[in-house]
């Protein structure tokens, strides 16, 4: 993962680019990751594509659905709206997490205590449960800081590295 610039954010934004950092390197097996606010905005990824030499990589190597957290993060709203709207029609309460296994790779998919959710894509080989934890541990640390003033600083670091690699 290229980790991205956090000049100028607070310790609480450091702290999550931390957090995240840790989960794609520590974790094996996992390829791309997306934090997305309630409302289904990109806050946080693992976006292998934030630089040239990374851009490269990326294309030679296939990591996340088409290479990128975006996609990644569109598929994570969706599937987090469409079970949440699932739990209510069921009257089951709040969905704690979703797992799609695939022939080749696994999405994973847990909510935030703010109603943000984290986003896994993981290869085939693996291990779910071990992923699974290590996203819980992440959510646990996460979830009480993910203020809205936080959000609100992750969204606008994104959109300015976004602005600068465009241009």
């Amino acid at each position: 993962m290229t980790a991205p610039s956090t000049f100028g954010l607070s310790s609480e934004a450091r702290n999550l680019h931390w957090l995240l950092t840790n989960l794609v390197e520590e974790v094996p097996g996992i390829q791309s990751v997306a934090v997305v606010s309630s409302d289904g905005l990109l806050l946080l990824s693992s976006d292998p594509g934030r630089n040239a030499a990374a851009k490269d990589q990326a294309k030679q190597r296939r990591t996340g659905p088409r290479g990128s957290s975006a996609d990644l993060a569109t598929i994570v709203s969706g599937i987090g709206s469409l079970t949440i709207g699932a739990a209510r029609l069921m009257d089951s309460g709040p969905v704690k997490h979703t797992m799609v296994a695939m022939d080749e790779g696994s999405l994973f998919v847990m909510s935030i205590s703010d109603g943000s959710l984290l986003g896994v894509h993981g290869s085939a080989d693996c291990d779910m449960s071990v992923v699974a934890y290590h996203m819980a541990l992440f959510v646990g640390r996460a979830g009480h800081v993910l203020t809205p003033e936080l959000r609100s600083e992750l969204r606008k670091s994104l959109e300015s590295e976004s602005a600068g690699s465009h241009r």
